[in-house]
């Protein structure tokens, strides 16, 4: 009769080889499993750890004009007075564009240029050519991208701009020994032409700053052109990144001409890069504007999720009587998840009589902020986390009436083409939208 008994799976000589190399992984999976930990530590980290709270321990009550403030505000931010600097506003892609390319290809020394976006299409082949053109009439151009924000245009698409001399570096690639900083990107928006003339913005190179592309109409944007003894420290700005991408220090009077005054402009060029604890010179540049605001506050923001500590610093602005006046992107948001994030913090500020007003005819992507009617701070910095605390910016506040007026006009311009949003529209609003918002809460800061 036959037994039945199952027969084993293994053998005891098949058991011995399967203990011998489950003894031989034991360290793989020993560095997988701590691989594991450390990425998903990473995660959480970046994603659910708040920056630090602002909080002034007095009120400034220095007018925004004086000297006073201005000297406050220099210590503060950390960064230099410069006068006599030339700040000429220029409107949407295809006069920013046209004004950038034209000096580049006037450039008789150096091209340096930062961005955060640098998408192939009609535009960036522009940029491309002018800058290989320049590159083989000896004019050193060295090109810094975000390699994250520029991550569907390769090296190879700069072969020829390569072969003629010209220089591009990406900004912290995803490699294994810089893995722990690729949640930090600069994002910063620059062309710097002979050391004389800068231009800065938050429009970075790509076509729909030109046109419509498929159905989005043109993006409005701000870029400005910049001239005087400001541009040294924008300049000083892209020779800090230049110098973690490429290694490479610039020097040299070539790269620091000597300014002449070229206008009225009082600036402070404010750097920021995210400090360990998350500190930035940004949010120590707008806390201190917003808290020393006497009349009047104008934010245009694409992306606007300003923190709790930020959102009160506009509540108590409101309640000392300014006027505080927001312009955020209505449905052509390119970002619909933040735009919806963005909105779930309406609330408060709507309640205490803030006004916010949502562009419509596009996607709207201009970073501006005009304080008082004589402060104006324009570059790359959104009013959300990311600008805040982990990217790389560049911003030049301007004490400047004119320049303030300018952009005041342009603000009232905008806001005619757009939807004011009321408390009790905000309280209507329906159930999936708020789904939606309570969804993105969680990545907010990463946002």
């Amino acid at each position: 009769m036959a037994s039945s008994a199952k027969r084993p799976k293994y053998s005891p000589s098949e058991l011995e080889v399967l203990k011998k190399r489950a003894k031989e992984l034991k360290p793989v999976r020993i560095v997988i499993a701590v691989a594991v930990i450390l990425v998903t530590t990473w995660i959480l980290v970046a994603v659910f750890v708040p920056g630090p709270k602002y909080k002034l321990t007095n009120a400034i009550s220095a007018p925004l004009d004086s000297d006073e403030f201005l000297y406050q505000l220099e210590a503060m931010t950390n960064s230099r007075i410069t006068r006599g600097n030339l700040i000429e506003p220029l409107r949407n892609g295809n006069v920013f564009y046209r004004a950038e390319l034209e000096a580049i290809r006037g450039a008789k020394q150096s091209v340096n240029l930062e961005a955060y976006i640098f998408h192939r299409g009609e535009i960036a082949g522009q940029f491309r050519d002018a800058v290989t053109e320049r590159a083989r009439n000896g004019v050193k151009v060295r090109l810094t991208l975000d390699a994250m924000g520029s991550f569907s245009t390769p090296k190879r698409y700069f072969k020829e701009f390569r072969k003629a001399g010209g220089e591009i570096e990406f900004y912290h690639p995803l490699r294994w020994n810089t893995w722990m900083r690729s949640n930090y990107r600069t994002h910063r928006e620059l062309v710097i032409i002979d050391g004389h003339t800068a231009f800065l913005g938050g429009a970075g190179i790509a076509d729909h700053w030109l046109k419509q592309v498929k159905d989005d109409p043109q993006w409005r944007d701000q870029m400005f052109r910049i001239r005087g003894d400001a541009v040294r420290g924008l300049q000083g700005a892209f020779l800090e990144n230049w110098l973690e991408a490429s290694g490479e220090l610039l020097a040299g009077e070539q790269f620091f001409p000597k300014q002449g005054q070229h206008g009225s402009a009082t600036c402070l060029v404010v750097t920021s890069t995210p400090s360990r604890g998350g500190s930035t010179r940004a949010r120590v540049l707008f806390q201190a504007l917003l808290a020393g605001a006497k009349k009047s506050i104008q934010i245009t923001t694409p992306y606007f999720l300003p923190e709790q500590s930020l959102r009160d610093e506009l509540i108590k602005a409101k309640q000392r009587g300014v006027n505080v006046r927001i312009l955020v992107p209505g449905a052509k948001s390119d970002h619909l998840m933040t735009r919806s994030s963005s909105r779930r913090v309406y609330g408060p500020l709507l309640e205490a009589g803030i006004e916010i007003h949502e562009y419509q005819p596009s996607m709207l992507h201009a970073k501006i902020m005009v304080v008082d009617g004589v402060w104006s701070v324009l570059g790359s910095t959104n009013f959300d986390n990311r600008s805040f605390g982990l990217n790389d910016e560049i911003n030049l506040a301007a004490l400047d009436s004119q320049l303030a007026n300018y952009l005041t006009e342009e603000f009232n311009g905008d806001l005619e083409k757009s939807n004011s949003v009321s408390y009790e529209q905000w309280k209507k609003r329906p159930v999936w939208e708020r789904a939606v918002e309570s969804f993105g809460a969680l990545l907010e800061r990463q946002q």
